[in-house]
């Protein structure tokens, strides 16, 4: 089984990526899908009552809430990186094992992860992707999803790690600067690429 890290900073497409990785049949296990399940765990919920209790709406955690109290004060995000990250690593672990016993040794599996080094899941990792785009189009393009304003989109692309750090760590680098036709040839590229590493990996 080949493990492959997708990551990527904050709207620099990472789940654009993703989504054509599934069309077209890859096995994907989503970090941010698990970041939200993780929440209904007894141990995880009775830490974030102690450290992040005004996130907790009708006993459920209110993501934008904690999203607005973590970014920008790295000292919360990292107590909530530290509650969180074990538990994902925990789970995503479990699904890879799973996926092997259902579908045997020579699959790819996709672990779509924005915090892939931070959590130091890298190093699980037998090769890892990153998607970069410039920081100017990062910065539209999350001022526009989320309709926050420039301060805040700033607090949020630097609470997290320098898009060049994580580009100089990977085995493959996709640049997302370019439109939709220019991703998908790129992500072409990238699932031959993977299927090379597979055969060589057996």
């Amino acid at each position: 089984m080949l493990k492959v890290g997708l990551t990527g900073n904050i709207a620099c497409g990472k789940s654009s990526i993703s989504n054509i990785l599934q069309l077209n049949d890859y096995y994907i296990i989503d970090a941010d899908v698990i970041s939200r399940e993780i929440y209904e765990y007894d141990d995880v919920m009775e830490r974030m009552r102690i450290y992040f209790p005004q996130a907790i709406i009708e006993n459920q955690i209110d993501r934008k809430k904690l999203s607005d109290i973590v970014f920008g004060d790295n000292d919360k995000l990292l107590k909530l990186n530290r509650i969180v990250h074990d538990k994902i690593n925990s789970v995503i672990n479990m699904r890879i094992n799973l996926y092997k016993k259902m579908y045997g040794e020579d699959i790819i599996v996709i672990i779509d992860a924005a915090l892939l080094f931070e959590s130091n899941f890298d190093k699980n990792m037998d090769k890892i992707v990153v998607v970069f785009c410039p920081e100017d189009e990062q910065l539209i393009r999350l001022m526009d999803r989320e309709g926050i304003t420039v301060p805040q989109a700033l607090s949020r692309i630097n609470s997290q790690m320098d898009q060049s750090e994580k580009v100089s760590r990977a085995d493959y680098v996709i640049d997302n600067s370019g439109n939709l036709e220019d991703l998908e040839k790129q992500v072409n590229n990238l699932m031959q690429q993977m299927q090379t590493w597979n055969n060589n990996f057996k």
